[in-house]
């Protein structure tokens, strides 16, 4: 589930490995890219974090943020089945429960 923290959305993912936390990030940036609205994000090997507000509007949470990060979490769902980093998973949704 997404944390609001310090006027930020935040999110950690961990996945399998660093190929996969890549794949998930260069997902995560077309996102973006569309929506024209980009996170602060770290990678360390496995794991990426996550913290989303809107500079333009004061560095506060917005729409924009939460349709954000309703798209991460979909992308994960889809393209990341496999994780547990899902809030559909966090909310104790599993496979074939959609």
């Amino acid at each position: 589930m997404w944390e609001e923290k310090n006027n930020t959305l935040y999110k950690k993912f961990q996945f399998k490995n660093f190929s996969e936390a890549f794949a998930f990030m260069t997902r995560v940036a077309m996102e973006a890219e569309k929506a024209d609205h980009h996170p602060k994000w770290t990678n360390v090997y496995n794991t990426v974090e996550i913290w989303l507000n809107t500079h333009d509007a004061g560095d506060i949470i917005t729409d924009k943020d939460r349709t954000l990060s309703v798209k991460i979490d979909t992308l994960i769902l889809l393209s990341f089945p496999s994780t547990k980093n899902s809030s559909f998973w966090e909310r104790g949704w599993g496979e074939g429960q959609l």
